[in-house]
């Protein structure tokens, strides 16, 4: 089950929407994974633990914890039921959102007072009232926006590019948030972690997964030409760089593998 809602208009600067999603994985510790896409994620989780592998072993993952961006899948692993309500942030807003510091690190563990949150949302989890849980994740964060001046030359880039889907060079993003190329790469960076240009990749890798998910049979030179990549060969590098794997070997995944998709976004694939 995986539902996704649209935040409230004065979170749409700020967040892509919230998102509940509930899996049965069974009574053996199984693997699922995540792709990389163009979003920051913070993860709350209810029922059976959530682990990724650390140093040759399980560790537990606190709830909540962040999936930054990623430049490469990550595998998961639970057993039973698992539930999670996710936030998925845009990346050049989340840590200012949250008064975080920037990192590169994918999976993260933090400490915030949003973590306050859990033993709430426990309590409607176990009840089975996720519409008030979510209610109470939107209130959190209209607050925590409510304090917050989102900078606005970030919000014209962000705006700027996700329109053109990734594929609107450096020097025209800077055009559209009023800036220079040097000044908007500096405050980029300090807020998301990544450049414009890595960003830009992401969100390309994100519409040929999507697409290649939805319809494996998708013609590839095609996506390569409709999303600004200079030939099928650049297409191909820039997919084995995120996914490790090729866009042909991912199709064909694709077409085996039960398609969990709702608006843009792939859910867990089973690992």
């Amino acid at each position: 089950m995986h539902q996704e809602f649209e935040p409230p208009e004065a979170l749409r600067d700020t967040i892509k929407c919230f998102w509940y999603d509930k899996r049965n994985f069974g009574a053996q510790q199984s693997g699922f994974e995540v792709l990389p896409d163009g979003y920051a994620e913070i993860i709350f989780h209810f029922g059976s633990t959530c682990s990724i592998a650390y140093n040759g072993s399980l560790q537990p993952l606190p709830s909540p914890f962040m999936v930054g961006l990623l430049n490469q899948p990550v595998l998961f692993y639970a057993k039973n039921y698992l539930e999670i309500i996710g936030i998925r942030c845009f990346p050049w807003t989340v840590f200012d959102l949250l008064g975080l510091p920037s990192g590169k690190d994918g999976v993260r563990v933090f400490e915030h007072p949003i973590a306050q949150l859990q033993s709430t949302l426990d309590k409607y989890m176990q009840a089975g009232r996720i519409a008030e849980a979510l209610a109470q994740v939107k209130a959190y964060f209209l607050d925590a926006r409510s304090h917050i001046a989102v900078d606005s030359m970030l919000f014209k880039a962000g705006v700027a590019m996700r329109k053109a889907n990734g594929t609107m060079p450096v020097s025209q993003v800077a055009a559209a948030a009023h800036a220079t190329v040097r000044t908007l790469e500096r405050n980029f960076k300090q807020s998301s972690g990544y450049t414009v240009k890595d960003v830009s990749g992401l969100m390309r890798f994100e519409q040929v997964r999507n697409q290649l998910w939805l319809n494996p049979d998708s013609n590839i030179a095609g996506l390569a030409h409709e999303l600004g990549y200079t030939d099928q060969s650049h297409l191909s590098r820039e997919f084995k760089r995120y996914s490790g794997t090729t866009p042909a070997a991912f199709a064909r995944k694709a077409k085996k593998g039960k398609r969990v998709v709702s608006n843009d976004f792939v859910a867990f694939i089973q690992a």
